[in-house]
């Protein structure tokens, strides 16, 4: 599994969720970013194209040495600077309330302990902070939602960790986020991968 996890998976990443109509998914998740931004789930450098103006600075956190291949180049061409912070979204190295706000698209389904990570993003964001969250998730439907039970195991091992009846919403709740906007709907393609998620949530009561 070590040269289909490190070098395979992270490029069917690249194919699958950078594939023609996600990009106006990555925008409405990350309209309203603003200043010192922390990426957990980099991956590729995918979201780069859409940062608005306003951020100042991306701080990324991607475990797979491909991805952060792939990434180079975006990285060179981007107008805001970009610097890798670590490779576990679980414990990054970074102090408290040192960033402004947060970025997670499609990483919260792959993240072991996600409960951790999102503590994390609470910890590094400053009070007020938000976090902007893309992914994909658990069907509201019960007949899909067993159906993602059933697959989440061949999902896991085909696609890294990643599990398809994670619900996001309830992650970000339960670690302590105030929910300021949500959008959930199925998008096209098979509706165990296709139902969307883009929320923010703010650190502690609005």
């Amino acid at each position: 599994m070590g040269l289909y996890r490190d070098h395979v998976v992270p490029r069917l990443v690249e194919l699958t969720c950078g594939a023609k109509g996600i990009e106006r998914f990555r925008q409405a998740a990350m309209e309203g970013l603003s200043g010192r931004v922390l990426e957990i789930g980099f991956g590729s450098g995918l979201n780069i194209p859409h940062y608005p103006d306003e951020v100042t600075e991306v701080f990324a956190v991607e475990p797979a040495a491909t991805a952060r291949r792939i990434a180079e180049e975006r990285i060179a061409a981007a107008a805001i600077p970009v610097l890798h912070v670590g490779l576990d979204g679980q414990a990054v190295e970074l102090p408290d309330a040192s960033c402004d706000a947060a970025l997670c698209t499609f990483s919260l389904c792959t993240i072991p302990d996600p409960g951790r990570a999102l503590s994390e993003v609470a910890r590094i964001l400053r009070p007020g902070g938000r976090l902007h969250l893309l992914e994909h998730g658990r069907s509201p439907e019960p007949g899909v939602a067993r159906w993602q039970q059933r697959i989440d195991p061949l999902e896991r091992r085909l696609a890294d960790g990643c599990h398809l009846s994670r619900d996001p919403v309830a992650l970000l709740e339960d670690a302590g986020f105030t929910l300021e906007r949500c959008d959930q709907r199925y998008v096209k393609g098979p509706k165990p991968w296709s139902y969307f998620t883009v929320a923010v949530g703010v650190v502690g009561a609005i």
